[in-house]
């Protein structure tokens, strides 16, 4: 089946970012997130998934085990196992993005504050 954000599950996290679930199996998950101005995801880590994210549009910055980094449009970083990361939008405009977790991070999610 061809998936995009038209006909995939919906959810909406952290009070007003948008994710859909584009694929989410016990060894891959992919999902297409946008988050708006000034949101941020809560610090935390995965002890088994790896992940990918790549920036459609916006910029990002991420926290990872205490190191900021700006990620923009076109590119990508990936976040190893057990490393303690967040994403947040510091910009004026929506951040959309991919996120491909190997293996899914359902159950495999640490929040530390």
């Amino acid at each position: 089946m061809i998936k995009s954000k038209n006909n995939s599950e919906h959810y909406i996290w952290g009070g007003s970012c948008d994710s859909w679930i584009l694929k989410n199996d016990v060894h891959l998950s992919v999902k297409q997130e946008i988050m708006p101005s000034g949101t941020s995801e809560k610090l935390h880590f995965h002890h088994f998934a790896e992940q990918f994210f790549y920036i459609l549009k916006g910029k990002a910055v991420f926290f990872i085990d205490g190191e900021k980094l700006s990620i923009k449009s076109g590119e990508s970083i990936t976040i190893t196992p057990k490393s303690k990361h967040y994403i947040a939008n510091e910009s004026n405009e929506d951040l959309e993005f991919l996120v491909i977790s190997s293996p899914s991070t359902d159950n495999d999610r640490i929040n530390i504050k």
